[in-house]
């Protein structure tokens, strides 16, 4: 299995991409925010996504999108195809996403929102923890993309302070600060 940065090479997969979103959403009855064609076509284009291939078959996709100015990054729309489900693909896609964004920004706080079990663990394995929807960027931008979400009517009664989803935020700070602390305590 090939998991790369995506290329322009990687649009062929960007319709069978689009439609397991939406059929994995309707399957589970929870919100992934739909994303058109042309909206994905330009992150994987722009080397914005991670996009896993076997055998010049699609087998999973996330990507990065960026709000409030760069300081906040969301790993979204993870999906793995039904054939290459339960083999660890998710947390290896989830892996390099992460990593690619912690090059690109650096000094972002990344976050996502998820009804997931599965990603809450791959979160938390990377080091994000949950908050409260504070927390997370307040763009308009960001919240308006909840508007194709089933859960969308919960959120907007709750004033967008919580919703269905988990809310996890990795901040880099936090990190560092606990690297120095490890690292001192190692001295000791």
């Amino acid at each position: 299995m090939e998991i790369e940065i995506s290329s322009c090479k990687h649009l062929v997969y960007v319709n069978e991409i689009q439609q397991e979103m939406y059929d994995s959403a309707q399957r589970r009855g929870t919100g992934i925010a739909k994303r058109s064609i042309e909206y994905l076509s330009k992150k994987i284009s722009e080397g914005n996504a991670i996009v896993a291939t076997e055998n010049n078959k699609w087998v999973g996709f996330c990507y990065i999108e960026t709000w409030s100015h760069g300081c906040f990054v969301a790993n979204s729309g993870l999906i793995v195809s039904p054939n290459f489900r339960n083999r660890g693909v998710a947390t290896l896609i989830k892996n390099e996403v992460f990593q690619l964004s912690r090059e690109k920004y650096p000094e972002a706080k990344i976050f996502g929102l998820t009804t997931g079990l599965a990603v809450m663990k791959i979160n938390s394995d990377l080091g994000y923890k949950p908050v409260i929807y504070s927390e997370l960027t307040q763009d308009e931008e960001f919240w308006s993309g909840c508007k194709n979400c089933v859960n969308y009517e919960i959120l907007m009664k709750k004033d967008r302070k919580n919703c269905l989803c988990t809310a996890m935020l990795f901040i880099p700070e936090n990190t560092t600060k606990n690297n120095i602390a490890d690292k001192q305590l190692e001295i000791k």
